[in-house]
């Protein structure tokens, strides 16, 4: 069974859970892949909600922001506190699209604790898009001032170098947005 969004059969593709209880929607792909949007897309289905980091990482730490490593921190201490009330929205028959970036098996480790935890479907939404296109896209969005953060091209490579695509060993049910 497969799955996929404007793309060729990929290996890793499988098809999204036919589910009517709550899912987890999680959203995998590079700095200004197109993950926001899509997370707001999907959040317009019945009973479902957005939690988006970035709108909670520049409401509660945003002038603390001043570098990656400060990113990395708070968005550590806002998972913390966002795993427990994530996994209470599902179990309370909410869908969740959770706009935190699921780009390493470390990340998605922590999402998969959360819709465990609920007893809920999950969604990977992977979106393969090559980084010269997420490149030009992030300087657009950044002359725009259209985002809660803006990226150097720098920034972009530093937190690019850690990307890991989901992988079939990690088992989650994927449907994958590129390229055709």
């Amino acid at each position: 069974m497969t799955s996929s969004k404007n793309s060729h059969q990929h290996p890793l593709v499988t098809e999204t859970p036919s589910s009517t209880g709550p899912t987890l929607h999680m959203l995998c792909g590079k700095i200004a892949s197109g993950k926001s949007t899509l997370a707001a897309t999907l959040s317009q289905n019945p009973s479902t909600i957005l939690i988006s980091e970035d709108f909670w990482l520049a409401g509660l730490f945003g002038a603390e922001m001043a570098s990656v490593a400060d990113y990395v921190r708070y968005s550590h201490r806002l998972r913390d506190v966002m795993a427990p009330h994530v996994a209470g929205l599902l179990k309370q028959g909410l869908s969740v699209v959770l706009d935190f970036p699921a780009n390493t098996p470390e990340l998605r480790h922590w999402m998969r604790e959360i819709f465990t935890c609920a007893e809920a479907a999950h969604v990977l939404h992977f979106l393969d898009v090559a980084d010269e296109s997420c490149k030009q896209r992030l300087r657009l969005r950044n002359q725009a001032q259209s985002h809660e953060f803006s990226a150097s091209d720098a920034q972009f490579e530093q937190i690019t170098a850690y990307f890991v695509p989901p992988q079939p060993d990690e088992n989650f049910h994927v449907v994958r947005y590129g390229p055709d």
